[in-house]
């Protein structure tokens, strides 16, 4: 992982009460674990209206806290007023999810100015149930 030296704490806490309250994250009811340095864990507690027909959870609300935490993890770690949207991210489904929390743990492997590409493992109370990896376009401030 790289070296973040100008994370901000204050984002950093700040992202935290936002991402919770606000958007989509909210309506899922996805909740801010964890937040540092190219690192960030959120999850979610897994409710009946989460889940498909078939008594799992579905895929889209994984999809959704992937995207969450691609995006979210690196506002800590990129100079104020930068904006970033996710360009593309790959999700592999490897375990059914029926109950418990899930987790998604996002970890930025590589950063430049301009892009970030960042991993997440998705856990159900510590079991893996999906894998990604994503691209973050970032768009510095204007001068």
């Amino acid at each position: 992982m790289p070296d973040f030296p100008e994370f901000d704490a204050a984002v950093a806490d700040a992202a935290q009460g936002y991402l919770d309250e606000t958007g989509l994250g909210s309506f899922l009811g996805f909740k801010t674990i964890e937040v540092g340095p190219g690192r960030m864990r959120c999850g979610l507690e897994v409710r009946p209206d989460l889940l498909n027909p078939f008594g799992m959870m579905h895929g889209g609300v994984i999809s959704a806290l992937v995207d969450h935490v691609l995006g979210a993890v690196c506002y800590p770690v990129v100079p104020r007023g930068t904006w970033g949207a996710t360009t593309e991210f790959k999700l592999n489904f490897v375990a059914p999810v029926r109950s418990g929390t899930v987790v998604a743990t996002a970890e930025i492997l590589s950063m430049t100015r301009r892009t970030a590409i960042v991993r997440i493992d998705v856990t159900n109370d510590d079991q893996l149930v999906a894998l990604a990896q994503g691209t973050v376009t970032l768009k510095p401030p204007k001068a």
